[in-house]
């Protein structure tokens, strides 16, 4: 099929033409000479391969081609107009949706804060907010199912990454432990001690094994922090938590502790699919995000 080469301008004056019925006032509605309109519908008669005219010494008529092509030509100008309509309101967030996955430590602690702003700026856009450990939030993101996961480090090489905050640790223990009313603890003052450890799936777990904080073979390991938290307050252990999951032991009882170990870092970071473009209102979720973290600094 030989290529169809029509401009808009074309398009427009084909419609002139078809509604005004007379060439001199068609041509004066698209500001050209009658001589070089005249051209541009004998040259769109010549791409269509049809007469789409009849011509009279009075009156200029659709054929029933013309007709045909008429109501096609208008239901793509309507097609487009409503495109770009819609191409308008996602620039200006007019409308749109934005997903986020994060760990659920981040979602408790950073996502209100920043949907509630972004919401009040952006009343029109939805957000789905995914509160899920590390290997749920990155299939999402493979999935394309988010726009965005905020994990704690990991092999990120398959994405594009901005990094957040590094995460201090704490410990937590019973107000009555002789380690509670300290400044700070090392790792080395926490070895001898019954833990309680996070399953090693977790990053938290992992981290601290890269630290040196190695598990006893005796050691309770459990899947939630909420069972952590319980256990320290009944007195079967210390743990060592990130600050973003603090929340879950402000609880009587409890007290804790920073750690005074370099090692023992989280980092937070941002991940993106790596050349995937952003849409509008994705990339104002990122500076909600970004402005958050700057807030914790």
């Amino acid at each position: 099929m030989a290529s169809i080469n029509l401009s808009s301008r074309d398009l427009d004056a084909f419609l002139a033409l078809a509604h005004a019925q007379h060439f001199t006032r068609a041509a004066e509605r698209c500001h050209l000479s009658q001589s070089a309109f005249s051209q541009k519908i004998a040259r769109i008669e010549q791409v269509a391969g049809v007469a789409l005219f009849e011509r009279s010494t009075r009156h200029v008529t659709l054929t029933p081609e013309g007709e045909v092509f008429a109501q096609e030509v208008t239901r793509i100008q309507q097609d487009l107009q409503h495109a770009v309509s819609h191409l308008n309101e996602l620039a200006t967030r007019r409308i749109g949706k934005v997903a986020v996955a994060a760990l659920p430590s981040v979602a408790a602690v950073w996502m209100p804060k920043v949907i509630a702003r972004y919401r009040a700026a952006n009343p029109n856009i939805r957000i789905e907010l995914f509160d899920t450990l590390a290997g749920g939030g990155l299939a999402l993101l493979r999935e394309e199912r988010v726009d965005m996961f905020i994990t704690a480090g990991g092999d990120l090489r398959e994405f594009d990454v901005t990094p957040l905050v590094n995460e201090s640790f704490h410990l937590v223990c019973p107000v009555t432990h002789p380690l509670a009313g300290k400044r700070g603890v090392t790792l080395a003052q926490l070895k001898g001690q019954e833990m309680i450890h996070l399953a090693r799936s977790s990053s938290v777990r992992q981290h601290l094994e890269a630290a040196g904080a190695a598990a006893q073979p005796n050691a309770l390991e459990v899947e939630h922090l909420a069972t952590v938290a319980a256990l320290v307050a009944q007195g079967l252990g210390v743990s060592v938590v990130p600050e973003l999951t603090l929340f879950h032991f402000q609880r009587a009882g409890l007290a804790t502790v920073p750690v005074r170990d370099r090692r023992l870092r989280r980092p937070i970071v941002l991940a993106r699919r790596k050349g995937k473009a952003m849409s509008v209102a994705a990339k104002a979720m990122v500076e909600e995000i970004l402005s958050e973290t700057k807030r914790k600094a």
